[in-house]
């Protein structure tokens, strides 16, 4: 008669254990592919200025870093369409000062096709990185 008992304790247990234990696996999963997309998001901010810093005018730097920006993230296999944004406001320091170029890159990191109560269906995350201009370098409409 102990033996039944023993099942059926175990049986409870196992009940009230393992969504306890699901849930804890998912958040893992969710926290694991919030860092491996910072981490890519981080990369694509620094890649982004470092294009840009090495454009001569600020179209060419925007232009420069939103392609620098996408290919990083679409080496990294992230699936979001990044906001890229770009202080170009260096490139108007005169020539022998120092300036910087600074690159900020948005992403949303999906975490729906979890289905964790208290856990939202995305995650905002933002980098970003300054580059320094060449001060010496020759930019577009300056001699």
């Amino acid at each position: 008669m102990t033996d039944l008992r023993e099942r059926g304790s175990m049986a409870l247990e196992t009940a009230i254990i393992a969504p306890a234990l699901v849930a804890v696996l998912l958040m893992v999963v969710g926290l694991g592919r919030v860092t491996l997309t910072h981490g890519a998001i981080d990369a694509a901010a620094r890649d982004a200025a470092r294009q840009a810093s090495m454009a001569r005018d600020p179209a060419a730097a925007r232009s420069a870093a939103l392609s620098s920006a996408r290919a990083a993230l679409d080496r990294e296999g992230l699936a979001c369409s990044p906001s890229v944004t770009v202080d170009t406001t260096g490139f108007s320091t005169p020539l022998g000062r120092p300036a910087v170029v600074v690159a900020r890159v948005t992403c949303d990191v999906d975490l729906a096709d979890l289905a964790v109560p208290g856990v939202p269906g995305s995650k905002r995350l933002t980098s970003s990185f300054s580059s320094p201009i060449d001060p010496h370098r020759a930019r577009s409409g300056q001699p």
